[in-house]
């Protein structure tokens, strides 16, 4: 006959064995959950539903802080969605999210080129709400980090985008800007020119030519070039192109305007 503790430690056992399995079950359960919703959010991602992926990935976030995919897109969608709107204050508070995902992305895995693009995104939307002096000295960061992004993957259109960017943006400074420059941090690093500029968003359309951003950008380099055959046929390539984001049909107008202009 079976003794009252034996009883009780078989049954103490079966408990804690149910409780075991029960325990890795919903572990299990949970994993299978954040796989859905990444698969989810980054099929709304690649979709250009940016409003419904970042809500997402956000989920994502809360059941798990490390995720590096879900990192790095929050902080460029944050970025991307800032785009369209018009009130500062709520730009700015998407700027500030932008960079602080990027940041976190970064503590993650500092290595990986897309954590150090969007950080070269975020601090670019910064630079639009700062003033001079930070202005120029977040200048510096933006082409450090678009540089360790091309560094760690040389396919990264958006990498090179942010680089050419940075060349066209560094080259056209305005005079009060090029004062502070000069007299604050000893000059803008790296030799900044209209004709690298237009090099590296070539290298980005070389990597991935479906963007009207890249060809509207590429188009404002060779116009500032003097380059008008060269301009109009980047905005004809651009006016080519599929509406895939909400800024695309902007980005076509102004390629309509230019043409006109040209022409």
């Amino acid at each position: 006959m079976i003794s009252i503790k034996t009883e009780k430690k078989v049954y103490k056992s079966g408990v804690s064995l149910a409780l075991f399995f029960f325990l890795i079950s919903v572990s299990v359960s949970a994993q299978d959950n954040l796989s859905q919703q990444m698969n989810r959010a980054d099929s709304l991602y690649n979709a250009y539903e940016d409003e419904e992926a970042l809500q997402i990935y956000q989920n994502v976030l809360e059941g798990d802080p490390q995720n590096f995919t879900a990192l790095w897109r929050s902080s460029f969608l944050y970025a991307r969605i800032s785009n369209q709107f018009n009130d500062k204050d709520k730009k700015r508070k998407y700027f500030d999210n932008a960079l602080e995902f990027a940041k976190r992305a970064l503590e993650v895995d500092s290595t990986h080129t897309q954590s150090n693009f969007v950080m070269a995104v975020a601090l670019g939307r910064k630079a639009l709400t700062a003033g001079v002096k930070e202005r120029i000295a977040v200048s510096r960061k933006i082409k450090h980090y678009a540089e360790q992004a091309i560094k760690y993957d040389s396919t990264n259109a958006g990498a090179w985008h942010a680089l050419g960017r940075w060349h066209y943006k560094a080259a056209n400074l305005s005079w009060l800007e090029r004062t502070a420059a000069n007299t604050l941090f000893g000059g803008i690093p790296g030799d900044p020119s209209n004709k690298k500029a237009a090099h590296y968003i070539r290298k980005a359309i070389q990597h991935d030519g479906q963007f009207i951003l890249y060809h509207r950008h590429l188009a404002a380099v060779y116009n500032k070039l003097g380059w008008e055959k060269e301009a109009i046929a980047s905005c004809q390539r651009a006016l080519e192109l599929p509406v895939q984001r909400a800024e695309d049909k902007f980005l076509k107008d102004e390629c309509h305007s230019l043409i006109n202009n040209l022409q």
